[in-house]
């Protein structure tokens, strides 16, 4: 995958599809950043994994919604290994209801964590990629972002964000020799589907032609893909794993 030695940073890697993601890598031998804001118990069994696939990791803690703190953060990284090559924005958070009965403060987390995020680490890695010129900055959105899903108003249309983001960021930094990408996975098999019950997993499989959902490592590869220099001419693209959903 040509990504040994490539210093890679994953938001969100605490569990889910940024552990994975995180564990993936480390198999091609890039040297692995965790990011998390809360879950000290899930970033240790993260580190652990990647140490275990004979890979080499960090942790550090902070709160990607801050601006001030992502970019303190981000020159603490760069203090401390020389340097980012690939940033990986997972990190996000969801919340399912009618959109009469969100509230502001719902507005607000999900669009800090899953919009703003992306602008903030994505703002604090980009001088360090000019200097370099080159780099690779994936983000993870979703296929709700390209079509909106009902009950989930405000998480679709910060994915949405996410997308267009993706695409100007990417006509932006072209000629720089950054590229910037996004994923948009389906349903995937992580902690966020834990609200669904065996009945309502059975329904959602049966509207996606693979009958199955997807698993952390079907986005995890295609994250490797993208971080190295095997898709050096791709950029600007929204690259949907869904098992064809959509």
């Amino acid at each position: 995958m040509s990504i040994a030695g490539k210093v890679v940073l994953i938001t969100g890697a605490s569990r889910g599809i940024g552990s994975s993601i995180a564990i993936e890598l480390a198999k091609h031998g890039a040297i692995i950043v965790i990011n998390y804001s809360k879950d000290d118990e899930g970033a240790n069994k993260t580190l652990e994994a990647v140490k275990e696939v004979g890979g080499y990791g960090l942790k550090f803690k902070w709160d990607i919604a801050s601006f001030k703190e992502t970019h303190e953060m981000l020159k603490e990284i760069t203090r401390t290994l020389g340097r980012i090559d690939v940033l990986v924005n997972n990190a996000g958070v969801s919340k399912i209801g009618l959109l009469m009965d969100m509230t502001e403060e719902n507005w607000d987390d999900l669009i800090n964590v899953n919009l703003k995020g992306v602008f903030n680490c994505s703002h604090a890695v980009i001088p360090q990629m000019l200097k370099q010129e080159k780099g690779s900055i994936i983000n993870i959105s979703s296929i709700w972002g390209s079509v909106g899903a009902s009950c989930e108003v405000i998480y679709s249309a910060s994915k949405g964000g996410v997308n267009s983001f993706t695409m100007a960021l990417a006509k932006e930094l072209g000629a720089s020799g950054i590229r910037v990408n996004a994923i948009s996975p389906g349903v995937i098999e992580t902690e966020m589907n834990n609200f669904l019950n065996i009945e309502e997993k059975k329904q959602l499989e049966a509207e996606i032609p693979m009958r199955k959902f997807g698993k952390g490592e079907d986005v995890a590869k295609l994250v490797a893909f993208l971080a190295g220099e095997d898709s050096k001419y791709i950029t600007g693209q929204i690259i949907k794993v869904d098992g064809g959903m959509l």
